[in-house]
């Protein structure tokens, strides 16, 4: 395989559709102008950008003649459909009246969660980039089954980060950031400049979806910056209307919410990531307090003796979802036994396991290789 290109300064910019759209729902041409003036600016400095977008749903409604989000699939995928060729445009046209060519890459889950799929796209935003041009990426709602939906574009975004090796992954949104409590309904709420973890105390400060023409809230945002965290990369969720804020964030300024932690090691597998942020969870493996605290702070594999209870259908070599006694997600990994065999040996010491399942003997649940932790 032909080594991957590297670049040393690359932003992956998230655009949601409350933001990218006007008071009438419209898609906002002179907010696309600014933006792509703001990556003009960025490209003159030598660094990279990808832009995940939002809106395609929403300019398809404009352009088919819908006066508000429609109810049924169908519906909604034509809209999609019809609104990916004219956000599309909007985004070549600006781009290239600054000399700065793009392509159109769009992804479903299931084009990521086989890892052949997932090094097929890695290779093509490589390419792109490597040519200059600028990865407009969203979301393919014209072919994608609920079971194959990344939820929202904050996740794709995230995925889209890990893909490439971004240096600093930006949300633009319609707030300023994360708040200590709702601002619409708290007059004392106050903006939070740095989170080094995210914690249940974070997450219970992210609400629902906020608008009529997304489908993403902060709490999204929230689960979105707890991926990066994980996976070494900085990301910074502000105000997409700010004047400059996206080349401002790129530079350090102070802009919106900013979540890093110098002191996390990160998780520079590609493999790890792979797991932890484009896989699907088969299952679920709830653990007790003793293997939680062995993962989170002593960076060790969940041993059977630790499972204490198992839920779904998976096989050895799956993915599951493993949680805690409260049934907070600590961490997703590649499970070396099927859910029949894991409802056997949970509570097991290993030495017990080799006497009724001896090609088991001495094998984790889920050994750290194999492991994201969040």
């Amino acid at each position: 395989m032909a080594m991957r290109e590297q670049f040393d300064d690359l932003v992956v910019i998230k655009i949601g559709s409350s933001t990218l759209t006007d008071s009438t729902g419209a898609v906002d041409e002179a907010f696309i102008s600014d933006l792509c003036e703001q990556i003009s600016e960025l490209h003159a400095e030598g660094r990279q950008v990808v832009v995940v977008t939002s809106g395609a749903a929403a300019a398809g409604r404009e352009r088919l003649g819908f006066a508000k989000r429609p109810d049924d699939i169908p519906s909604l995928q034509a809209c999609a459909a019809a609104g990916q060729a004219a956000l599309t445009e909007v985004y070549a046209k600006q781009l290239a009246q600054r000399g700065i060519a793009c392509g159109q890459v769009l992804l479903t889950r299931r084009d990521v969660v086989d890892r052949e799929g997932y090094l097929n796209a890695r290779n093509t935003l490589d390419r792109l980039l490597g040519l200059g041009a600028v990865p407009v990426v969203n979301e393919n709602d014209t072919v994608s089954i609920a079971e194959f939906t990344f939820g929202d574009n904050d996740m794709l975004g995230a995925i889209v980060s890990a893909l490439v090796g971004a240096s600093l992954y930006v949300i633009l949104s319609d707030v300023d950031g994360l708040y200590t409590a709702d601002p619409g309904t708290h007059e004392d709420a106050e903006l939070i400049r740095q989170v080094t973890t995210v914690d249940r105390r974070v997450s219970d400060m992210a609400g629902g979806a906020g608008s009529s023409v997304g489908t993403g809230g902060m709490a999204s945002k929230v689960r979105a910056a707890r991926a990066m965290l994980a996976a070494g990369i900085p990301l910074v969720i502000c105000h997409g209307r700010r004047q400059h804020v996206v080349v401002d964030a790129v530079h350090g300024e102070e802009v919106g919410t900013r979540f890093w932690n110098a002191d996390a090691p990160g998780h520079g597998s590609g493999r790890k990531l792979w797991i932890g942020l484009a896989e699907v969870p088969h299952g679920v493996v709830q653990v007790d307090r003793g293997a939680a605290r062995a993962i989170l702070a002593d960076g060790a594999s969940l041993l059977p003796v630790g499972v204490h209870t198992t839920s779904g259908s998976y096989e050895e070599g799956e993915v599951v979802s493993i949680v805690d006694e409260e049934g907070a997600e600590i961490a997703r990994g590649v499970t070396r036994y099927s859910s029949e065999d894991m409802v056997r040996i949970r509570g097991l010491k290993l030495d017990v396991i080799g006497r009724f399942l001896p090609e088991k003997e001495g094998q984790p649940a889920v050994h750290r290789d194999d492991m994201l932790v969040f």
